[in-house]
């Protein structure tokens, strides 16, 4: 039989620097090569049962940056539940103050955040994750809990977030040096908002306030530093119900300075309105509206908040480029394949469809075909591989037949079509609509 893997129960499930563990004796170099970690990037390693997904690559990259980064655009959609939004090899984009640099790492993308105070509502985390006042970490803790089963809701305490707090240890001897982020910082806001502000303020030592979340650090019983998150106008409450009707929303952790990462649900990263804004400026424009489509399906964005960043970021770089890109969204699309085929139809210059329009057909039945041009009475439906289900394909032929029944014109459309024979297909939609009476 192979030799038991060697996996110091402190590391289990952890993300860490490997540095870092030798140091203190978890670990020798020769263990670390072993089967049971896989290498992130230099000096990062992981449990190697972890998944293989783009929260392990932020885990991974951010235990070399900063303390306070913040994961934005793709990166934080995927962790506020966008899961097509980025893979386990795909670039991890971070938020930086404009006065803190981090240094060049493969596979990090690096973006400075506007030092104007009025603009950092648009650019803060997501509402701290509630912490249990029992749990149990000293701050000189070698390890944090991580997400594997039965995770505790144990989380070290954050540095840089509000350094003049008793609660808040320094970075640690192996955290990257960076300013630290005071009331005066240009990174964050100075005293001037009030705590409904958009941009938010940091009132004094004891209370961070982001968006309508006031973030304020406390003590648990064992002397480690923790952020309770308590929603303007809530009291002191803490635990899950403290985030009700935050209007920044998501859990998040503050973790740094330990040489561990905190756990893939309690990343801090950009509230949803700000990462959709960072995404449609960053990324190519059919896969930013395939995610921003996901965020307006979902509920964690609406186009008023959109209108909203859209106004606020209007003088930043790329703030006609992003207000462009929202309005090719459409929170009516069921998958990423339909966003990124409907966004190509435009570009290539076809009228804009509309999607999941509802068309009732002989029977009675209301069906909700892909895209659909209604005035020309021409759908289009995406078909993917389960479409190939015998079951799924006798319920496909008689949408179809009740389509036909009602007078549209239905075209189909696969996933190697889309990506290997695009221009043939938008010649066979574009003499659809013609036939139909459309006029280029």
């Amino acid at each position: 039989m192979p030799p038991h893997p060697h996996r110091p129960p402190e590391l289990a499930w952890q993300v860490f620097r490997g540095s870092d563990v030798i140091r203190r004796g978890l670990l020798t170099r020769h263990q670390l090569r072993g089967a049971s970690w896989v290498r992130l990037r230099q000096d990062v390693y992981a449990d190697a049962r972890l998944d293989r997904d783009h929260a392990l690559a932020c885990r991974g990259a951010l235990l070399r940056l900063p303390p306070g980064t913040l994961l934005a655009g793709p990166s934080a959609a995927y962790l506020h539940g966008v899961e097509h939004a980025a893979g386990f090899r795909d670039d991890v984009h971070v938020l930086l103050p404009a006065t803190v640099r981090a240094d060049a790492q493969p596979g990090v993308r690096v973006h400075q955040a506007p030092s104007s105070p009025q603009r950092l509502g648009l650019l803060v985390p997501a509402a701290v994750a509630a912490c249990s006042p029992s749990a149990g970490l000293s701050p000189n803790s070698p390890v944090s809990p991580g997400p594997g089963p039965g995770p505790g809701p144990n989380i070290p305490a954050s540095p840089g977030l509000n350094p003049n707090s008793p609660a808040s240890p320094g970075p640690g001897p192996n955290s990257p040096a960076s300013p630290r982020l005071g009331p005066n910082s240009p990174a964050s806001p100075g005293p001037g908002p009030g705590p409904n502000s958009p941009a938010g303020a940091i009132p004094g030592p004891d209370r961070l306030t982001i968006g309508s979340a006031n973030i304020t650090p406390g003590r648990d019983g064992h002397g480690s530093g923790l952020w309770r998150t308590m929603p303007t106008g809530e009291g002191t409450a803490t635990g899950p119900k403290a985030l009700a009707g935050s209007a920044v929303g998501g859990p998040v952790a503050v973790g740094g300075g330990s040489g561990m990462s905190a756990g893939a649900g309690r990343l801090l990263r950009t509230a949803p309105a700000a990462c959709a804004w960072e995404t449609a400026v960053w990324s190519d424009p059919v896969q930013a509206v395939g995610i921003i489509d996901a965020l307006l399906r979902m509920g964690l964005v609406g186009r008023t908040d959109l209108a909203d960043v859209a106004d606020r970021s209007a003088g930043r770089p790329g703030g006609r480029r992003a207000r462009w890109v929202f309005g090719l969204a459409d929170p009516g699309a069921q998958s990423p394949p339909e966003s990124h085929l409907r966004v190509r139809l435009v570009l290539a210059g076809l009228p804009r469809p509309v999607a999941q329009h509802p068309v009732r057909g002989p029977s009675g039945l209301v069906l909700h075909p892909d895209l659909a041009w209604p005035q020309f009475r021409v759908a289009v439906e995406y078909d993917g591989q389960w479409h190939a289900d015998p079951d799924q394909l006798a319920r496909d032929r008689y949408r179809l037949n009740q389509l036909v029944a009602a007078g549209w014109l239905v075209l189909h459309v696969t996933g190697r079509r889309l990506h290997r024979e695009f221009p043939a297909l938008v010649r066979e939609i574009r003499a659809a609509l013609v036939a139909r009476g459309w006029r280029p």
